[in-house]
């Protein structure tokens, strides 16, 4: 499928990759799904991904981003938001938004036994760093707009 105008969200392709992460940190994304929409038409300054998180899985890692924005819009299920400022059970219809540069690490884990389905939309700054204090890395995007993951002491994983 290259560049549609119109197509039908729950049958875009999956990413074939399940995570960018270091290969350590993959198994903990287990059951995620992710249809890259955005990429679909070629997007450049934002994407859009329709994701599931079955029972028992989370979007990514707690994270923050430097320059990138984040959004999310729930469509189905009954996800729990987690933060620094801790936790808040979201379901349909809710959004929740996540600037740029306040540190404010967040995440998405289903708790629930039915799927949770939702939209991700954040931009493709350049020079964005990402903070996991939960975990032992850190990531940049390098030169290639591909990210690099390093651990907090700098050391390349």
């Amino acid at each position: 499928m290259t560049n549609p105008t119109v197509i039908e969200a729950a049958n875009a392709p999956l990413r074939t990759r399940r995570s960018s992460y270091p290969d350590i940190f993959v198994p903990r994304l287990s059951g995620r799904e992710k249809r890259p929409l955005g990429d679909l038409f070629a997007l450049t300054n934002f994407g859009v991904n329709l994701v599931r998180l079955p029972a028992g899985a989370m979007s990514a890692l707690r994270h923050a981003h430097s320059r990138q924005d984040e959004f999310i819009y729930v469509l189905e299920g009954a996800p729990i938001l987690v933060t620094d400022r801790g936790e808040t059970p979201l379901a349909p219809g809710l959004c929740a938004g996540f600037r740029a540069g306040t540190g404010n690490a967040h995440h998405i884990v289903n708790r629930g036994a039915e799927d949770a389905v939702y939209l991700e939309v954040g931009d493709r700054s350049k020079d964005d760093h990402v903070t996991y204090p939960d975990d032992d890395m850190q990531a940049l995007i390098g030169g290639d707009g591909q990210w690099i993951f390093l651990h907090k002491d700098g050391r390349p994983y």
